[in-house]
């Protein structure tokens, strides 16, 4: 069995196990996969010990996201762009390339199983984090009318959308600064849902029809979900899918098989 991991602190909400699980049974690829709750100082430590037992590959959940990104030997574009990884794969010599399979995963769910139309939206995503970060490039790449990043924080939304410039049309601003704009989708990147709250927002910046997304999920509907259907989102969708659609992008970085995700999420909706 070739062995896989995932590595955070804390670590045993993680339901990558189970996903990685269901993906081994339905490919028949010969895949062990377990988690590790990772040294706050010594995450490199943990990686190699991983690796000198034999292990081919690990997810990176927080808070070693960018610890990983510096480990890596090489990076793919998007992980370069994020600043963090969340996929680590084991070359020869013991040698790992870094990949960040959010934004895939994002980009799939809204794309594939939901149905929503990218291209050509108008877009708000809120926050500036590593969340937003892991996500943006893809997001630029299906060609939307408009991104706007806004941060309660609004030098950080700037600096962000700075750099992203080269990718199409975006922009950084302020949550105080989105009076009189208006959105076909919403994407919450903030970690707000964790103390139950929403970003301070203007009630009218969904656009009629509009859907929103939370990038966190929840067995019962997130506050920023709430907050969508509170504002006659057309719909309003937990990140459930997202992670289901970045693991299997993982899955397939290691085993060259891309797994069919639908029953996996279907399996965890319960």
């Amino acid at each position: 069995m070739d062995k896989y991991a995932v590595i955070g602190n804390p670590i045993e909400h993680s339901k990558s196990p189970e996903i990685h699980k269901a993906f081994a049974e339905q490919t028949g690829e010969p895949v062990e996969y377990g988690r590790i709750l990772g040294d706050l100082d010594d995450f490199a430590g943990d990686v190699r010990r991983f690796l000198a037992a034999g292990g081919q590959g690990l997810n990176v959940t927080v808070p070693f996201k960018e610890q990983a990104w510096r480990l890596a030997d090489e990076l793919s574009p998007g992980a370069h762009t994020a600043g963090a990884v969340n996929t680590l794969i084991r070359l020869d010599k013991n040698r790992l390339r870094g990949d960040n399979t959010d934004g895939v995963g994002l980009v799939r769910d809204l794309s594939v199983n939901q149905g929503f139309r990218l291209r050509g939206k108008r877009i708000l995503m809120l926050g500036a984090g590593g969340a937003v970060r892991g996500v943006i490039r893809p997001l630029l790449e299906q060609q939307p009318k408009r991104v706007i990043i806004a941060n309660r924080t609004a030098s950080k939304a700037y600096s962000l959308a700075n750099g992203l410039t080269a990718h199409g049309q975006v922009a950084g601003c302020g949550l105080d600064e989105l009076d009189g704009m208006q959105f076909e989708l919403i994407i919450n990147g903030t970690a707000a849902g964790l103390q139950g709250e929403v970003p301070s927002i203007p009630d009218s910046v969904l656009a009629k029809g509009g859907w929103c997304y939370d990038m966190l999920y929840s067995k019962d509907a997130t506050p920023f979900q709430a907050w969508g259907y509170e504002h006659r989102a057309a719909r309003s969708l937990d990140g459930l899918g997202m992670l289901v659609e970045q693991a299997a992008e993982s899955f397939r970085l290691w085993r060259d098989i891309l797994p069919e995700t639908a029953p996996v999420i279907a399996m965890l909706r319960g």
